[in-house]
């Protein structure tokens, strides 16, 4: 019989046996005691499953094989959603099992995903299998063929946030849909997560992660992964920060007071380290240093009490006498009385039997304590005229007087350099004091009588012909001054000039009272912002880019305010350090604040200064703003070496004022020697000024000197000017005495303490005349002497030919268009706005490692006050802003780009890790390399620039 029959007649006997079966079933079915397609029941046992068909799953294109395994059995067929499978698709084999000894027949078939693609039922396509024996037949459980998927999208992405530390995370996440249904585990960092190691972790059957407490070791990020047989999918990375906020520590204990007798102050501080800010978490509010007055008990040494009597004369001959430290007793650290408490004294009044030997030696002690009592009154009156002397320390005897009037003169040739001086040949000694980088350039005006009248001061003079006949006292011209010069207790000394003020008693201001002229500029400006300055002054302000808005313009001003205003407004000790400025208009409406820099002429130290930004009101009065030391968030102060940078919102009148904490607090002057030959005569007249080292304060002094005709006679040097309460003594030296001659008692004049440390920007002089002897002398050489008695000193050296300013003055300025600009648009700004937006756009945003707007601040150097730049809505600017006021003579865009280049070097130390990290989000450290690349690349570009346009 062949294949094909064979296979026929197998397939005919099976429909005849299922016919069979199904009829016995009929039969048996009222009985109850057969199942469905069983052979009648004979005494025996049914088939037995040893295997069954299982549930699978098609991946790809792969067929699943689906097995039975039973005993006894002489058949099995598979039956696949209702329907009999092909004898021809069934692949059996038969066994023996040694343990029964019975027949077990294993079945297998092959389902392919065509097969259930094209099944079309109500439910999943199904499989099961069907044994029988002569004892009956049995059916195995129903096994489902399902094709499997996963797809590509998530249908929830886990998000991103910053959540403060000890709070709860809750990351959502739905994966793709799939058959089977996808597993979800989460990744932390690329490593498995699992809350088997962790109490604190939950991953609930939603899918979702929970962290019940957020600790700073969960700052990471997060992925969910899904996965099932067919493949795995990752979702978005979710970067999830723990910050902290700052919180204050507890505040120290009060510092001893910082002076050991009189006003002082005691401070004590706090930082914002319980805990620091971490990771963007906000700063402390409030005060970080704290400061009161304090006064410290003066020690108060001991004196010695009236002598008591003599007592009657002992057996030895012998008298006592006793006197006690209690006028007064010594108190607050204060020095015992030095020297005895008793005396003793020889007794010759008779009462005592002396031989004649004895009273000779009474004689010969009484001329011996004579002698010595007379010694040594001639010493005390020699050291006491020598101190009384040496109060002035200026030796005012000329040193040609030493030589006997003949001396040689080498006058040195003219000196090149700087455009004010007569004659500039020499090199200037520029260690010895300091000039203004910004060139003096002032505007045309007649002020002949700026300086004139001369102040109304009291000088103290004294002549070499005075001194030469050991007279000290001093003769006193212009007696309308005060009378009384500052004692040494520096408290008392404030207060009185204070009173003095008030009163109207001391005009410190008397030659510039009459100046009422402003000095200002205007400009408008719109959204591109822009710049004003007025030249020669120490004086700017930076509009930023974004202050005003769009489609809208402003008409800005800023002014400097002249007169005595200023002085008569301020209280207590506190003296004007800057000119008063002014900008406005009052209703000027800005989204950022602007940046104005003013020049101030204090040696600036927390420890010496209490230095205050103060505003003024409506009512003229001054109010305190903020107190450069401490943090403030309306406005921020950073003071450099010669100016203060302001970032302010509100328009008015600020002014920088200062306190000295002790006597060790300096301000410095500005010292410069004019000198003009006076028309129709002999005489040379010499005038020095001292003035606040301030360019808009030296400004008037070189502009009166303009009108007058004078020259600069030497380069301005710098003199620090302590708050001891000791004057300022200013004398001429080494006047060739058979050339010249000086008029009396004018070769040493003075300045009261109060007259100098509260000239509040007024410019203070005094004036030497001198007569020549022949109009044949044409050079003039001599020493100028300024010192503050127990203080520095500076040498101002004449060397002038006078000839040359009869003829020809040296021109002033070296530049003919001296004029107030305001400048407007971006090439008013020192970066370009292109880099200053990529700067803003990295450093704004804040990120796990801390790489924000702080770190720029840090490279900057102005990290201190940052509570002010994290109110602001881009904080990145502001600190733009800030450095571009602070460089804006410089314009050192080098030290901008080494400072991004240094943070792009320091991200890019990263680990493996972290940079596997950051393919997720945009990479930090090259935007802020590239940031720093153009930085550097357009500082040549910008410095080829034309010059803007501004108007006056």
């Amino acid at each position: 019989m062949g294949a094909l029959t064979k296979g026929r007649y197998l397939s005919a006997m099976g429909l005849l046996l299922l016919v069979y079966c199904t009829v016995s079933v009929v039969c048996k079915g009222a009985a109850g005691d057969a199942q469905p397609d069983a052979l009648p029941s004979v005494q025996g046992t049914l088939p037995h499953f040893i295997q069954e068909p299982e549930d699978a799953y098609i991946v790809k294109s792969n067929p699943i094989k689906l097995r039975c395994r039973a005993a006894p059995a002489l058949q099995i067929f598979f039956k696949c959603n209702g329907e009999w499978v092909h004898q021809n698709e069934h692949f059996s084999q038969e066994y023996k099992d040694l343990n029964t000894g019975l027949k077990v027949r294993e079945v297998m078939i092959n389902v392919s995903r065509q097969q259930v693609e094209d099944f079309h039922g109500p439910e999943d396509y199904w499989c099961l299998c069907v044994a029988w024996s002569h004892l009956g037949t049995s059916k195995s459980r129903k096994a489902t063929a399902r094709i499997a998927y996963l797809r590509k999208n998530f249908e929830q992405d886990p998000q991103g946030k910053e959540v403060p530390i000890n709070g709860m995370i809750v990351l959502h996440c739905r994966p793709p849909e799939g058959v089977p249904v996808a597993e979800v585990e989460w990744l932390k960092n690329e490593e498995l997560l699992s809350s088997l190691t962790d109490d604190n972790i939950d991953t609930r059957a939603d899918h979702n992660l929970i962290i019940h407490e957020a600790r700073l070791s969960d700052s990471a990020n997060y992925t969910c992964l899904a996965s099932n047989i067919v493949a795995k999918r990752r979702s978005a990375t979710a970067t999830v920060i723990v910050f902290v906020n700052g919180g204050w520590s507890l505040w120290t204990e009060w510092s001893p007071c910082n002076v050991p007798c009189g006003r002082g102050v005691q401070r004590r501080s706090r930082t914002c380290t319980n805990p620091a800010p971490l990771n963007g978490g906000a700063f402390c509010e409030g005060m970080s240093v704290q400061k009161i007055t304090c006064n410290a008990l003066c020690p108060i040494d001991g004196g010695w009490d009236e002598w008591t009597e003599w007592t009657v004369c002992s057996s030895q001959c012998e008298k006592l006498r006793g006197r006690e430290c209690s006028a007064p007793a010594p108190r607050h650290r204060g020095k015992m009385c030095e020297g005895n408490s008793e005396a003793t004294e020889n007794c010759t009044d008779g009462l005592c039997t002396q031989s004649m030997d004895g009273s000779n030696d009474v004689a010969l002690y009484s001329g011996l304590g004579a002698g010595v009592i007379a010694v040594a009154i001639l010493v005390v009156a020699i050291m006491l005229y020598r101190r009384n002397h040496s109060e002035y320390g200026v030796d005012v005897i000329d040193s040609s007087a030493l030589t006997g009037g003949f001396q040689s003169f080498n006058f040195k040739t003219t000196r090149q350099g700087n455009p004010l001086l007569l004659n500039s040949s020499m090199q200037p000694d520029l260690t010895v004091g300091r000039a203004y980088s910004t060139p003096l350039c002032f505007r045309d005006g007649p002020d002949k009588d700026l300086f004139d009248p001369l102040p109304d001061i009291k000088m103290k003079v004294q002549s070499s012909f005075m001194v030469s006949l050991g007279v000290s006292e001093r003769a006193e011209f212009h007696a309308k001054g005060p009378a009384e010069t500052f004692p040494r207790d520096l408290s008392r000394d404030y207060g009185g000039t204070a009173d003095r003020r008030k009163k109207g008693l001391l005009t410190l201001n008397g030659p510039f009272s009459t100046c009422r002229e402003q000095l200002g500029t205007s400009g408008v400006f719109g959204h591109p912002g822009g710049r004003m300055v007025v030249p020669n002054a120490g004086v700017s302000l930076l509009v930023p880019q974004g202050a005003v808005a769009e489609n809208t313009s402003w008409e800005m001003h800023m002014v400097i305010n002249q007169g005595e205003s200023s002085v008569q407004t301020l209280e207590g000790c506190e003296i004007l350090l800057g000119p008063e400025v002014t900008y406005g208009p009052p209703v000027l409406d800005l989204f950022t604040p602007v940046a104005m820099s003013i020049a101030h002429c204090a040696e600036v130290d927390a420890e010496n200064w209490n230095i205050q930004l103060k505003r003024k009101t409506q009512d003229s009065k001054w109010e305190e703003v903020m107190s450069v030391e401490e943090e403030c968030t309306s406005c921020y102060c950073l003071m450099d070496s010669t100016s203060c940078h302001l970032l302010v919102g509100q328009p008015g009148s600020y002014a920088l004022v200062g306190e000295p904490l002790t006597q060790a607090a300096v301000k410095r002057l500005k010292l410069a020697v004019f000198g003009s030959m006076e028309a129709g005569s002999m005489s040379y007249g010499l005038r020095v000024y001292c003035v606040d080292d301030t360019p808009h304060a030296f400004q008037g002094v070189v502009a009166a000197e303009k009108s007058r005709g004078g020259q600069l006679l030497e380069e301005p040097k710098m003199l620090p000017f302590r708050a001891n309460t000791f004057s300022l003594q200013v004398s001429i030296q080494d006047v060739p005495q058979f050339l010249w001659s000086i008029k009396p008692f004018t070769t040493c004049q003075e300045f009261s303490f109060p007259q100098v440390w509260c000239s509040n920007q007024q410019p203070l002089h005094c004036a030497f005349s001198l007569e020549r002897f022949s109009p044949a002398t044409a050079q003039l050489s001599c020493k100028i002497s300024v010192r503050q008695v127990k203080g520095h000193e500076q040498i101002l050296q004449v060397y002038t030919a006078v000839a040359e300013a009869e003829k020809e003055s040296v021109p002033f300025f070296m530049q003919a268009d001296c004029t107030i600009t305001s400048q407007t648009g971006p090439k008013a700004f020192k970066i370009p706005s292109s880099i200053r937006q990529r700067i803003c756009a990295t450093f704004d945003t804040a990120n796990a490692k801390g790489k924000d707007w702080q770190l720029l601040a840090q490279k900057l150097h102005l990290d201190r006050n940052l509570a002010y730049f994290a109110k602001q809505r881009s904080p990145s600017a502001v600190i733009l802003n800030l450095w571009e006021a602070r460089h804006q003579d410089t314009a050192d865009l080098d030290s901008l780009a080494s400072a991004l280049e240094e943070i792009g070097k320091i991200h890019s130390k990263s680990s493996p890790k972290d940079q596997d990290q950051d393919e997720a989000r945009p990479n930090v450290g090259h935007a802020e390399a590239g940031c720093a690349r153009g930085t550097a690349t357009l500082t040549n570009q910008t410095s080829e620039d034309s010059a803007p346009e501004s108007t006056g």
